[in-house]
C-alpha cells in the first residue's frame, strides 16, 4: 500500500471510527521476554525474540515513526531477516511497500500461498460487504510461500502455519514454540470475551466464524498454556475469554460490541511514550 494510502486510510478511518469504542492497541512495549511489539496507530506489529533470533509477525501501516519506536525496543530493523504476515491487509503489510522506507528490503516475507494471491493481483481485495476494493500492494521482498499446517524453524524458533479463512480467502495464524499464537484479524476481544473480527472488513463473516470454530477445537485438543495476541486489541492467556463470543461478529457500529476502556480516538498515539515502552509491562486482557 502507498503511503499516500496509509495516510488516507489514518483519516477516514479515524473519522469513521472516533467514539465508536472499537479499536484498543497495545502501546509499544513488551508482553514478556520473547515478545514485543510496535503500535501504530490502531494496529499492533510484534516482534518473537529467542537465542538471539527476532523475527517480526505482521509488518503494518506504511507508517513514517516505526524505526523510531523499534528503538524504544531496543530492535535494529537491519536484523529483522523474517517476516510472517497474517493478511495482506494495508495495516499489516505497509512497511514493505515500495515506497516505504525499505527498513526490511533485506527481509524474506512468509506468507500463505492463498493470500499471496492478493498480492500478484490474481485476487483483489474486498472490504464493506464486497462495495471497495482496497489499493493492491507491490512488494519486492523474496516471499516464502506456506501451506496450512506447515511447520517451519528460523533458528530456534517452531512455527506452525493455520489457515483461517474469512476476513481474508488466505489469512494465517501463527503458533509460535507451542506457546504464542499470533492472529493477526481473526479474533476480536470486546469487553466480555472475543468475537470473530470486524463484519465490514470481511470477505465472508460465515466462513470466518466456521474457522473460529475449527481453531478453537484445535487449540483446545492440545491441552496446554497459550497467549493468545491480535492484531487490534490485545492479549489474553484465557482460552475460554478469547473464543467466548466466537459465533457472534462484531459490528462496529452496535454499541454491545463497543468497549469503555478503549481509546476514543485510537490514531491519536499521545499516549505511546518510550518511557512506558521501556519500563511497564503489556497487561492482558480481562473481562470488564
Amino acid at each position: 500500500m502507498a503511503k499516500k494510502d496509509s495516510e488516507h486510510q489514518k483519516t477516514s478511518m479515524s473519522l469513521l471510527f472516533r467514539g465508536k469504542a472499537i479499536f484498543k492497541p497495545l502501546n509499544t512495549g513488551r508482553i514478556d521476554e520473547h515478545v514485543s511489539c510496535v503500535r501504530e496507530w490502531v494496529a499492533n506489529i510484534f516482534f518473537y525474540t529467542k537465542n538471539g533470533v527476532t523475527i517480526m509477525i505482521d509488518a503494518g501501516y506504511n507508517y513514517e515513526r516505526l524505526k523510531e519506536k523499534m528503538s524504544w525496543l531496543d530492535i535494529d530493523p537491519a536484523s529483522i531477516k523474517h517476516i510472517l504476515i497474517t493478511h495482506q491487509d494495508t495495516d499489516h503489510v505497509g512497511a514493505l511497500e515500495r515506497d516505504s522506507d525499505l527498513l526490511f528490503k533485506n527481509a524474506a516475507v512468509y506468507i500463505g500461498e492463498i493470500e499471496n494471491r492478493y498480492l500478484t493481483g490474481e485476487v483483489r481485495r474486498k472490504v464493506i460487504h464486497g462495495l471497495y476494493k482496497l489499493p493492491l500492494v507491490k512488494t519486492d521482498n523474496q516471499k516464502v510461500l506456506l501451506k496450512d499446517g506447515e511447520i517451519l524453524m528460523i533458528g530456534d524458533i517452531k512455527i506452525e502455519c493455520i489457515l483461517v479463512p474469512g476476513h481474508t480467502w488466505g489469512h494465517m495464524v501463527y503458533l509460535i514454540d507451542d506457546e504464542y499464537l499470533f492472529t493477526g484479524d481473526t479474533i476480536w476481544f470486546g469487553a466480555d470475551g472475543g468475537y470473530s473480527f470486524i463484519s465490514t472488513l470481511a470477505e465472508d463473516n460465515t466462513l470466518a466464524v466456521r474457522s473460529l470454530e475449527t481453531l478453537e477445537k484445535n487449540l483446545r485438543a492440545r491441552k496446554q498454556p497459550l497467549k493468545i495476541i491480535t492484531g487490534h486489541t490485545g492479549w489474553t492467556d484465557d482460552l475460554d475469554f478469547a473464543f467466548l463470543h466466537r459465533t457472534e461478529i462484531c459490528k462496529p457500529f452496535t454499541k454491545k460490541y463497543t468497549d469503555p476502556s478503549a481509546p476514543y480516538d485510537g490514531y491519536q498515539e499521545d499516549d505511546d511514550t518510550e518511557e512506558n515502552a521501556r519500563n511497564v509491562l503489556l497487561a492482558k486482557v480481562t473481562v470488564r
